[in-house]
């Protein structure tokens, strides 16, 4: 069954407070989203295997610990996805970067794929798919189906904010994905966006209307 974690650090939640500003601007919102990526990707690594290691200091040798040497993989859902990248590269720059296109049908709401390319080795690695926004779970379901469609198996959601008609849909017919948000909100409205949310995070990254 899905893990779900809500990030009630204090600092993750003044940052959300931020981001749902609408006057925050397209500078400080990509900032905002950057650093949210950032405190997110550290409580998703949590379980990352590590091994001791001898490391010499300017004093003398230390007995320490390294990551053990699992691959990962980070997918973020075209195009507000892309807003994650560079703060989870901070943390994890050995990490490889898929991207999965997607764009929503205005009448079902439904997402309507248009572009899949993946690390040739995805089926090794741990895979962290991005998208600020988990409203009603269609894309972040069918982007995970296609990547487990190239075998992978070992597969997390990081997002910033969601809705619980999202969540139940990711964790019901995901299982055995672990979701973490900063925020999960009230309700979607009949557009199919997250109340009160913030706005749509793609325009709001990238400064389009």
């Amino acid at each position: 069954m899905s893990k779900v974690m809500i990030m009630e650090h204090p600092l993750v939640q003044h940052k959300v407070a931020l981001l749902r500003n609408k006057e925050t601007g397209t500078k400080e919102f990509k900032e905002l989203v950057s650093e949210l990526a950032m405190l997110l990707c550290y409580e998703a690594t949590r379980d990352l295997p590590t091994e001791e290691v001898e490391v010499e200091t300017p004093i003398a040798v230390a007995k320490t610990r390294m990551l053990s040497g699992r691959k990962l993989a980070l997918v973020p859902i075209l195009r507000a996805g892309l807003g994650m990248v560079d703060g989870m590269l901070a943390l994890l720059p050995a990490a490889k970067v898929g991207h999965i296109g997607m764009y929503r049908n205005e009448e079902t709401l439904e997402p309507v794929e248009y572009y899949c390319k993946l690390p040739d080795d995805i089926a090794e690695r741990e895979v962290i798919v991005l998208d600020p926004m988990l409203a009603t779970g269609g894309s972040a379901v069918d982007a995970i189906t296609q990547i487990k469609k190239r075998g992978a198996r070992n597969i997390k959601f990081i997002g910033i904010i969601g809705a619980p008609e999202g969540l139940e849909r990711l964790k019901r017919e995901h299982p055995d994905v672990d979701i973490y948000v900063a925020a999960m909100d009230e309700k979607l409205n009949g557009n199919g966006y997250i109340v009160p949310g913030l706005g749509d995070a793609g325009d709001r990254i990238f400064g389009t209307k």
